[in-house]
Parts: structure tokens; C-alpha cells; sequence
């Protein structure tokens, strides 16, 4: 037999007798290699940003208000920006999770959620559903003239 030369069982000249040595794609402590989830639909990313997953959130946790509070609400456009712009003499204890502009004439009425403030506040996925849905529900309770628990049942949960 050669030396270096492997035998029928699978080892090799200086292994052990009865291990056999086996190779990985690994080579170089590099981690695996390719994607560890296959995309649902071909061309597709499989896995969606933080960003996209924040904006799925909060479209998941307006449209059933919106639809229920259409029709006293009017014309709302929701949005969702990463941070809030804040002037320089801003106090530091304080960072607003959302702002509402009420609408003049045409002009729409527009709340934005401020995806950044709530990511760090939220510990756990269940808690920044949470999270997101008191502060759309305190905003459009707001707008609309009444208490939190009147615009969602859920809100004291």
C-alpha cells in the first residue's frame, strides 16, 4: 500500500484505524456557503431587510384601523421614516416614536412612525408589535377625538 494513499474503508496512512476522515466545504472557518434559505419565488430576496420587515408591521397593525375609521378619519397617508429630524436645543430625555400633521384643505393628514426610537425600545418581536400598535392607536385616537380603548378594544392589553 502507498503511504498518503487512502484504503476501501476510507482512511488514510497515519489515521487512526476505523476513523474515517471526511471532508467539509469549510475549508477555511469561513462559514457555509450560499444562501441558508431558498427564496419563495425565484429572483426574489428570501430574507427582507429590517426596514422592510418594520414597514410590513405597521401596514399589518393601519389597515385594519384605517378601514374600520375610514370613514371619520378622511384622507390619511401613513408613513414610516428611520428617525426624526430634531432641532439642536431638543432635550436629550426625549425622542418622539411618531408625529402627526393634521391636513389644511387638500392637503392629506399625515402620521409618521419612526421606525429607529421603536427598534430600540422593543426587546422582542412580540413587543414591538406591541409597540407599534399602542402608538398608531394614541395617534388616531388623537385625530379622532377619543380615547385609545374607543378606537381599539386591544389597546389596553
Amino acid at each position: 500500500m502507498d503511504i498518503g494513499a487512502g484504503d476501501e474503508s476510507g482512511t488514510q496512512a497515519g489515521d487512526a484505524p476505523g476513523r474515517s476522515r471526511h471532508r467539509t466545504r469549510d475549508r477555511r472557518g469561513r462559514g457555509m456557503r450560499g444562501p441558508g434559505v431558498l427564496p419563495e419565488r425565484p429572483g426574489t430576496p428570501a430574507l427582507r431587510t429590517t426596514r422592510q420587515r418594520f414597514d410590513q408591521l405597521v401596514l399589518d397593525v393601519v389597515t385594519p384601523l384605517d378601514e374600520r375609521w375610514q370613514r371619520h378619519l378622511g384622507l390619511v397617508e401613513y408613513a414610516v421614516e428611520d428617525a426624526p429630524m430634531l432641532p439642536d436645543d431638543w432635550p436629550d430625555e426625549t425622542v418622539p416614536l411618531s408625529s402627526l400633521v393634521r391636513g389644511k384643505g387638500q392637503e392629506p393628514t399625515r402620521l409618521v412612525i419612526f421606525r429607529r426610537p421603536i427598534e430600540h425600545r422593543a426587546t422582542s418581536r412580540d413587543e414591538l408589535e406591541a409597540m407599534v400598535h399602542t402608538v398608531v392607536v394614541e395617534q388616531l385616537a388623537e385625530l379622532l377625538n377619543l380615547t385609545p380603548g374607543q378606537v381599539d378594544e386591544r389597546y389596553a392589553d
